[in-house]
């Protein structure tokens, strides 16, 4: 009986890219993940408004506190729902997860600095377009890290 021999080859970028985008899963996940983002969307900029209009608040530190209220959200639902990755380490996913937000919010924090510091822009306004502008690179970095399969 002849011995079975594996090879593990790595495809280029380009060629996993070209077959990711055929299967059906993964624009499902990405609309959960939409969907998601979402009601973390509407949750952070409710509590940046809150934050800025209500208490009074600088932008920057309303910004940082809408990011922390809507990333615990996230997590759980990303977890549950757009990756469904329940049996996997909850800790290490939280640790990964929560790095990711961190890029996604650094770019996020300093479009949004740009768009009202530089552009003169309302904040709320810029707070919207800036979370907008980051969530591809989310998704990319959870996908492929934080809840790679």
């Amino acid at each position: 009986m002849p011995e079975e021999l594996s090879t593990a080859v790595e495809l280029p970028l380009r060629v996993r890219v070209r077959h990711g985008v055929r299967r059906t899963h993964n624009w499902m996940q990405l609309l959960r993940f939409a969907a998601v983002g979402a009601s973390g969307y509407v949750v952070n900029l409710t509590v940046f408004a809150v934050c800025v209009h209500v208490l009074g608040l600088d932008y920057r530190v309303g910004s940082v506190i809408a990011f922390v209220v809507s990333v615990v959200g996230n997590f759980w639902l990303n977890r549950h729902w757009t990756f469904s990755a329940r049996q996997r380490h909850p800790f290490r996913q939280g640790v990964r997860f929560f790095a990711v937000s961190l890029i996604a919010f650094g770019f996020t924090y300093v479009l949004l600095v740009a768009l009202v510091d530089g552009a003169g822009m309302i904040k709320v306004l810029a707070q919207a377009i800036a979370v907008a502008a980051s969530t591809p690179l989310s998704f990319v970095g959870q996908k492929l890290w934080s809840f790679k399969a």
